[in-house]
């Protein structure tokens, strides 16, 4: 089988890495918009050819690893890899606006189509920023309808199932609605303090004094600003729902402090304890290290 990954990134780039590391009987392409990406990507060694193939055959798999526009604007563009009977998938955090490209390819063709989302990255990017073992044990959800061909499918799971991930499936609005909970919000909280305290006039001071916990709670703004830009606006309704609730609890801890009403602060902290303990040990194992 060929793969060709469209996006030599982090991600892309970790596809290859582990591809590279577990498959060796695949032949890996990697091409990139930007020339300057696509170069390093060939220096890399992990690629057996750069570029866009000439011609594709039932036995390429396509991955485009780019953000959510950028996905949704190729796809229509590969309608000529998909009559030769080529599956293509993705990696967008976002799936309703590739849904909505899709319904511009013919039937047939958005059959190859599977949609999917690896629950893994990192706040680094580009190719130097890519590791093997990015997906070992990380969640990969697929996201087919109804008119999916199930040996399309099949195949991208066996791409994921050979990265050492797990793959389980749902529906786009589940999908979105879900990764607008436990990534978009979150992003979004923690770009949003940084720029608070950015604009803060004790900012000087709290340059100097930051401590292990800003540091952790912030890590993840230092994510890539176009990509979240972008996850914030495709995602937007969602998202929106979300910050509305969680808005609603901000404003159940300010009450509390304000009535000095310590035990409501202590119940609603001990709840947050034990919703986060459960669900990282959902994620990654009851011995995982909460």
């Amino acid at each position: 089988m060929r793969v060709l990954v469209v996006g030599t990134g982090l991600i892309g780039g970790s596809i290859a890495r582990g591809l590279r590391a577990r498959e060796s009987a695949w032949a890996l392409w990697g091409s990139d918009a930007d020339p300057a990406a696509q170069a390093e990507a060939e220096a890399s060694g992990v690629f057996d050819g750069v570029g866009w193939p000439a011609a594709f055959t039932p036995d390429d798999l396509i991955v485009l690893a780019v953000p959510t526009a950028a996905a949704a604007a190729l796809l229509p563009t590969l309608t000529p890899a998909l009559a030769a009977g080529a599956t293509v998938t993705d990696v967008a955090s976002v799936k309703a606006p590739l849904a909505q490209a899709l319904e511009t390819l013919a039937p047939a063709l958005q059959a190859r189509v599977v949609l999917g989302h690896p629950i893994a990255g990192s706040e680094r990017s580009g190719m130097a920023a890519s590791q093997a073992a990015l997906f070992q044990g990380r969640r990969v959800v697929l996201t087919p309808n109804e008119g999916t061909d199930p040996a399309a499918v099949a195949r991208v799971e066996g791409l994921w199932q050979a990265l050492g991930a797990t793959v389980e499936t749902m529906t786009i609005a589940a999908h979105d609605a879900v990764l607008a909970r436990t990534s978009h919000l979150p992003h979004l909280l923690a770009f949003a303090l940084v720029d608070a305290l950015g604009a803060d006039p004790h900012r000087e001071a709290i340059y100097r004094l930051v401590a292990g916990g800003f540091r952790d709670f912030t890590r993840i703004a230092g994510s890539d600003p176009t990509m979240w830009s972008q996850i914030f606006s495709s995602n937007g309704p969602a998202l929106l729902e979300a910050l509305d609730r969680f808005e609603d609890t901000l404003g159940a801890f300010r009450s509390a402090i304000a009535a000095r009403d310590g035990q409501a602060l202590f119940d609603a902290i001990a709840r947050a304890r034990a919703v986060r303990d459960a669900a990282l040990r959902e994620s990654f194992g009851a011995n995982h290290d909460v």
